[in-house]
């Protein structure tokens, strides 16, 4: 392997990649200290990786122990580390503290795997990580139970040290349809912790934890973020103790017994994903974005214009009113029509029939086949909602089989939108759903699954094992091996994780989908925030966002189509609405927003997404702006009324050394306008 040319000596592991540096000091005797995570240090010799180390020592207070203390990759309370252990857990009341030493750094470019042991509480720590190109940090350790006796594992986190000068956090929180809003305030002494206990990543799910310097925004400021890959219980932190060391953490939140390790058995973390910015916000999604778009599983072809039919047609499944719907959203450009909800047996509400996914005959005689062929036809995909993590109590499969519900056996979870969930920890249950599904998938040609799951996990004991032990863990590693079977035998079908709406939205269900439904409402205004926050994570392509009908059923609002079409085209754009309802203008309107997302999704979908800073909370400008820089698309919107008339629109993101031609683009309709007179430029199409 060639010489690491900014690699320090062995023991001092210097990780650098896309502008950002990661110091480790293994030299022992414990876990590596995390000595830098932040801008890239260039190259570094050993005197100067050293001196770096020896300016980060902290002094000795009065009253405390006689020797500093750095903050590791795995805190450790018998190190004195006073604020969140990295590992929680005990053999029985015993090894409660373990105190683990170095054995061994393996570095693979800018990879490097630490192996350490306890010799004493007989446990095993590995602990690999990775630094991208893009400058993202991967961090994920595993245990292992060395001695002859089952050790409860509690909690195992992934930890890093920020800086005293990030003194704000920012979270994300919501509810249902109003998913990804933002929080800011102070990170004083404490611990500032976020848990999600729903089974799901949650519609108040951080999605991205942020901490930064006083005043951060999206186009300035230092900031320190982590995300955990991974789509059940979780917890997040940011913690500062008094001595002034302050960290982000993140790991699975487990319940008690769930993870009990036998001898020889391991635990691994949910992947940790975290990235420094002195960019702002922009600069740390800039990360993410990038190394989403560099995987190798990452949506390759264009992003095709969706019509879903459910504001369109509800349960009301016909096929004449479907055929027709299909005709219309081929006429206006559409290129993947999508069944939803109602196609199924005892499907007519959603009171029955989940978990019984064969067609339903009295609905559909002839099977699915008329309206795929006709959607196939029309020169469309073919897309098919399904919820196969789910079982309702009025339907043949619970008949069946009452006890393959999620649940303490004789007591049933409180029922949510009359559903349970389906125990997929059990094989039995597995193995028939995952047949169905390909029984399915084999008989029609379906392009794309919309894979809902509308409901949290309460009470999740698995309740086919002696005891009926936590199930959430077993049950969420058991949704991602059926996802992977299903992709391993349909490699060419995509994706969707929906959840009701936008509450699976994370790395790990991204790692096996490939797009999410980021709110059940398509309201445009609504829109207008959940995009924009879920954007700090997810690039637009991978987000669904749909123009909704003109009255919104879960807000009531209306709004204008072309505030809609503008609003959904920021993402990968498709329709929710009954098309065959407008008129001729409206359905011009509509294809000329489709020929502009065709022609602008290349653009939409490679370039650097950008979000401007105005003192305005009123108004926001947000874009795309092309890796060259030559050519950008924006959206300027009014989400209020303003305490000012008037108001200068700044374009974050262009090259100062350029010039521009600014052009107003009006394919999707006019903008909604309360001057009496538009500006010039606007008036003359440029300036």
């Amino acid at each position: 392997m060639p010489k690491d040319r900014t690699a320090a000596p062995a023991e001092l592991v210097h990780l650098t990649g896309g502008g950002v540096s990661v110091l480790l000091d293994a030299r022992g005797p414990g876990v590596p200290a995390v000595v830098h995570w932040g801008a890239a240090l260039g190259e570094l010799d050993e005197a100067q990786a050293l001196a770096i180390i020896r300016a980060s020592v902290p002094a000795v207070p009065p009253s405390s122990y006689d020797e500093p203390t750095s903050t590791t990759l795995l805190p450790e309370y018998a190190l004195g580390w006073s604020g969140t252990p990295g590992l929680l857990g005990h053999r029985e009341g015993a090894d409660f503290s373990p105190l683990f030493r170095l054995r061994h750094v393996h570095r693979d470019g800018n990879t490097v795997t630490l192996d350490c042991s306890d010799d004493r509480a007989r446990l095993l720590l590995t602990t690999r990580a990775e630094l991208t190109e893009q400058g993202l940090l991967r961090l994920r350790h595993t245990v292992r139970n060395d001695g002859t006796q089952p050790y409860a594992l509690q909690q195992l986190a992934a930890v890093l040290p920020i800086p005293p000068r990030a003194r704000e956090v920012l979270d994300l929180t919501g509810r249902w349809c109003r998913e990804r809003h933002p929080q800011r305030h102070e990170l004083g002494q404490g611990r500032w912790a976020r848990e999600g206990r729903h089974g799901r990543t949650g519609a108040d799910a951080t999605l991205l934890l942020t901490a930064g310097t006083p005043g951060f925004g999206f186009r300035h400021g230092e900031v320190w973020s982590v995300h955990l890959a991974w789509s059940g219980d979780h917890a997040s932190w940011a913690e500062r103790l008094p001595t002034g060391a302050a960290t982000l953490g993140a790991a699975e939140l487990l319940w008690p017994g769930e993870v009990r390790l036998e001898p020889g058995d391991g635990y691994t973390t949910p992947e940790l994903f975290a990235a420094w910015s002195d960019n702002g916000l922009d600069g740390m999604s800039a990360a993410f974005h990038g190394w989403l778009r560099a995987r190798p599983e990452h949506p390759r072809s264009p992003r095709p214009i969706v019509l879903n039919t459910w504001e369109a047609v509800y349960f009301d499944h016909d096929l004449a009113m479907l055929t027709a719907l299909a005709d219309a959203a081929a006429e206006v450009g559409v290129e993947r029509f999508v069944l939803d909800d109602g196609w199924f047996r005892h499907r007519r509400n959603d009171s029955a029939g989940l978990g019984d996914w064969y067609v339903d005959e009295g609905v559909w005689p002839q099977g699915l086949h008329p309206l795929v062929d006709h959607v196939h036809e029309r020169g469309m995909q073919f897309g098919l909602w399904v919820e196969p993590e789910m079982i309702q109590v009025d339907s043949d499969l619970y008949r069946a089989h009452p006890d393959w519900v999620l649940g303490t056996p004789g007591r049933p979870p409180p029922p949510w939108r009359q559903q349970q969930v389906l125990d997929l920890t059990r094989d039995a249950a597995f193995d028939h759903v995952l047949q169905r599904l390909d029984a399915l998938l084999n008989e029609y040609r379906i392009d794309y699954l919309k894979w809902d799951h509308n409901r949290d996990l309460a009470d999740a004991a698995r309740g086919g094992e002696s005891g009926a032990p936590a199930g959430v863990h077993a049950q969420t590693l058991a949704t991602y091996r059926l996802l992977d079977e299903l992709r391993r035998r349909h490699p060419g079908v995509e994706i969707e994780s929906c959840s009701s709406g936008g509450m699976r939205v994370d790395l790990g269900i991204l790692a096996r989908t490939d797009r999410v439904w980021a709110s059940d409402c398509n309201d445009a205004l609504e829109r207008q925030t959940i995009q924009r926050w879920t954007g700090l994570l997810l690039p637009p392509e991978l987000v669904g966002s749909h123009v909704g009908p003109e009255h919104s059923h879960t807000t009531g609002r209306v709004h204008e189509l072309s505030f809609r079409a503008i609003t959904a085209l920021f993402g990968h754009a498709g329709i929710e609405a009954d098309i065959t309802a407008l008129d001729a203008g409206q359905r011009k309107q509509l294809a000329s927003w489709i020929r502009l997302y065709k022609q602008e999704r290349s653009l939409l979908h490679s370039g650097s997404v950008v979000r401007a800073d105005l003192a305005d909370p009123a108004l926001q400008v947000h874009g795309v702006v092309a890796a060259d820089r030559r050519r950008a698309l924006f959206a300027f919107v009014r989400l209020a009324t303003s305490a000012d008339a008037t108001t200068e629109i700044v374009l974050p993101g262009l090259d100062p050394d350029l010039q521009y031609l600014v052009q107003p683009v009006l394919d999707a309709g006019a903008a909604s306008g309360l001057q009496r007179t538009p500006p010039p430029w606007y008036a003359d199409g440029s300036v």
